[in-house]
């Protein structure tokens, strides 16, 4: 019965968005397009952290390997968007390997502070090596072309047409993740978070289903990085920074921890909220972390738990 509610809950998410592109505004369709790559890129966050328990600070790193090694690609050697798309997550993903291999051996605070040294080194060398990243300047004049599809070509260059691609890929995202958390290698995954001693004793190689959560996490922070870019025509080195690395931890927490829908309720918060106090004053960062402040301390289980929390003790009012 949940799995059929949540199907629909999707279902309808997805046909209300693809209503909003056909009729959509386009500062809304340009919102509701960075609401979607935030919660692409929280929704992996989510998969590590909320899963096996593992907290990073330096998925910007994965973000910005997305976001440069698609604006490279669309430099140096083809214009077509899915090709670039590729080559920023093969960057991601093979960053992640490497940056994973070394922190899931440990755990806690060691792997927090580990995946923060790896994310702000990454960000160094994307800021010094401006030959090749363009330095603090970024990599800029990246155009939406036409995808070649052989018998014909799928315009990109408007906003209502990039963001049938931008919900094509959350669609997907939001499918393949759900299908992750369901799955036996998401029990085990679970499990480790619960108890790592008793799911390594049971036969699970820790280290191997970590490493394995920890570069799915980067392929779809990487995933969200070439969408940017193509979004925003250019790749900004604050990407790799950490304050970028700590916007999926606050989505997840603001929507809540290890739920499927927690990271799209947490993006679309955090989206609207910093759009409207920036209108609003120009201490906008001040208030925006206050705002912030006290929905973390109001919603202890995130948005999502609380709502859940209430319904609940609802129906049983209603019952008894």
């Amino acid at each position: 019965m949940q799995n059929r509610q949540a199907y629909l809950a999707a279902a309808a998410l997805l046909v209300g968005l693809a209503l909003l592109g056909l009729w959509g505004e386009r500062f809304l369709l340009y919102l509701a397009m960075r609401v979607m790559i935030l919660a692409i890129f929280a929704l992996g966050f989510d998969l590590l952290f909320g899963r096996t328990g593992l907290l990073s600070f330096g998925h910007g790193a994965f973000y910005a390997g997305g976001a440069y090694g698609t604006a490279l690609c669309y430099l140096h050697l083809s214009k077509d968007p899915l090709l670039c798309l590729l080559a920023g997550l093969l960057l991601a993903t093979a960053l992640a390997l490497i940056v994973g291999f070394f922190c899931v051996r440990h755990t806690e605070i060691y792997f927090a502070m580990l995946t923060l040294a790896f994310g702000m080194m990454i960000f160094s060398l994307v800021w010094n090596l401006r030959e090749i990243t363009g330095g603090d300047d970024g990599l800029v004049g990246i155009s939406r072309q036409a995808i070649n599809l052989g018998l014909a070509k799928l315009p990109l260059r408007k906003e209502g047409q990039f963001y049938f691609l931008v919900l094509s890929c959350f669609g997907l995202v939001l499918y393949a993740v759900h299908r992750i958390r369901s799955s036996p290698f998401g029990l085990i995954l679970a499990g480790i978070r619960e108890n790592h001693l008793r799911a390594e004793f049971a036969g699970a190689n820790i280290k191997n289903y970590r490493l394995a959560a920890f570069v799915i996490s980067g392929f779809l922070a990487g995933l969200a990085g070439g969408l940017g870019v193509l979004l925003e025509s250019n790749a900004a080195p604050f990407a790799a920074h950490w304050s970028h690395s700590s916007e999926p931890v606050l989505v997840s927490l603001i929507g809540g921890l290890n739920t499927l829908a927690g990271p799209l309720v947490g993006s679309f918060v955090f989206i609207v909220l910093k759009e409207v106090v920036m209108r609003v004053t120009p201490y906008w960062m001040l208030w925006f972390g206050v705002v912030l402040l006290v929905i973390l301390l109001g919603f202890r289980g995130g948005v999502v738990g609380t709502l859940a929390q209430a319904l609940g003790r609802g129906a049983k009012e209603a019952r008894s």
